[in-house]
């Protein structure tokens, strides 16, 4: 009987010296969450310029493609109305 008290004791014991040892440890200290929060920004901002210039890549050829239609299609109706007026004069 002696023994299993002793046990008891010496389980409970332990059992607090573990769980009391993991609660008084800091998480993080200030200056790690400092330097946290500054990779964060970082990252954000990367993500910013990432997506920016994908973004002004994309409007980029999307107006080279409209404009090169644009001027097409403005010479081919110049040259329709150039032939019109050349059969109207013969």
């Amino acid at each position: 009987m002696k023994s299993l008290k002793n046990r008891l004791v010496l389980s409970t014991v332990l059992l607090a010296t573990l769980t009391g040892s993991s609660l008084a440890m800091p998480q993080q200290s200030a200056g790690e969450d400092m330097k946290d929060a500054g990779n964060a920004t970082k990252d954000a901002a990367k993500d910013t310029g990432r997506a920016t210039k994908k973004t002004a890549k994309k409007t980029g050829h999307a107006v080279k493609k409209t404009t090169k239609k644009v001027v097409h299609q403005g010479a081919k109706k110049t040259k329709e109305g150039a032939d019109k007026v050349e059969d109207k004069t013969n």
